[in-house]
């Protein structure tokens, strides 16, 4: 169609032309109206075979640019399109009372106000599009296909958060519901790990498969698979931060390196880890409580055990309890990057045997 049209229009144009030529040589050269009338039909019939063969060449050239225009357009997101549209504007109206002053200069005026508006037309959509990210948000536009900005209810899941499966309890306790989101790259790595040749791997693997499907089953959670990626990042994690922030959903993680890369871009986080850590009950200095000596200590004499939560109990001169229950009391408490730990001795002296 677009050759046909092209065609048309250079026939159109080169028969026109050959008219005009023999009118010229009508004029100059030829006498005699029936010489002239020839030259015309000549001059158009002429004018006719060179269009519609270079019509056709410019025609296939054309339709071979549409066609890489169209297939580059395609996988151009829209929000990246209305961001440089929007950018570009916003040059041209800079770019429009000094070009209304310039066209009062004349031709050299008017070409400097034509470069004027050409730059800043140009500056304003590169802005546009390095400043897609900022702009995404204030806007409420996505420059990522199909994925639509839901900051408020959708969460990202990463990989960690979904082997570790702690997450379909806390989406039973109606904590957690709404829209999650896994992208196809998270996707893709669980199931490396479910084919992995090593065994643990494979298991933690074929675990996340299966609290994904625990999680599609819980009528108050909507699964989404996405399949929007970013393949100038390498890492997953680099994907989800620059997911996280395109779309602004918050990543939903257990890994300690993501979630502090995550936080220093000022991206929010659910940490299921630090969730866990703020539920455990609150342990003063004082309380008592009794407590199974499964292992010794780091230090001499020092035996350890295990609250049901899975808080580590450090109890000084305990060694000699290893397999009892022992009654012991809280002298301090301490927040460690891996977690709460309590120190304690045991209540009665009585109890304390030397080794």
């Amino acid at each position: 169609m677009v050759v046909l049209c092209v065609r048309l229009l250079s026939m159109l144009a080169c028969s026109y032309g050959g008219y005009e030529i023999a009118i010229l040589l009508n004029e100059n050269y030829i006498s005699g109206s029936a010489y002239q009338i020839l030259a015309i039909i000549i001059g158009i019939i002429l004018g006719l075979l060179v269009g519609y063969v270079l019509g056709g060449v410019i025609g296939r050239a054309t339709a071979d640019v549409l066609a890489g225009m169209g297939s580059t357009i395609s996988r151009i997101p829209a929000g990246e399109i209305i961001l440089g549209a929007f950018g570009t504007l916003l040059g041209f109206l800079l770019a429009l009372f000094p070009s209304i002053v310039l066209f009062r200069f004349g031709y050299p005026g008017c070409i400097a106000s034509i470069a004027l508006l050409l730059l800043l037309g140009f500056a304003g959509a590169q802005v546009g599009l390095v400043k897609k990210s900022e702009l995404s948000k204030i806007l409420r536009i996505s420059s990522v296909p199909g994925v639509e900005m839901a900051g408020s209810t959708g969460r990202i899941l990463d990989t960690s958060v979904i082997i570790d499966g702690r997450i379909v309890e806390i989406a039973k306790s109606g904590f957690f519901d709404g829209t999650v989101v896994v992208p196809r790259f998270v996707l893709s790595e669980l199931q490396g790990i479910a084919d992995s040749s090593d065994t643990l791997k494979r298991n933690r693997g074929r675990r996340g498969l299966e609290v994904l499907n625990a999680l599609q089953r819980l009528p108050n959670v909507d699964v989404q698979v996405r399949d929007e990626d970013f393949p100038e990042l390498m890492s997953v994690d680099s994907k989800l931060v620059a997911m996280s922030k395109i779309t602004g959903m918050p990543l939903v993680t257990n890994d300690f390196n993501l979630n502090r890369i995550a936080e220093f871009q000022q991206i929010s986080v659910l940490n299921i880890n630090q969730l866990a850590s703020a539920l455990k009950p609150v342990v003063l200095p004082g309380e008592e409580m009794t407590i199974r000596i499964i292992r010794e200590g780091k230090e001499p004499g020092q035996g350890v055990g295990y609250l049901d939560d899975g808080t580590m109990v450090v109890v000084e001169h305990g060694r000699s309890k290893i397999g009892n229950d022992v009654a012991v009391t809280v002298t301090n408490v301490r927040q460690t990057p891996a977690g709460k730990m309590i120190f304690s001795e045991l209540r009665s002296k009585n109890e304390h045997l030397e080794e």
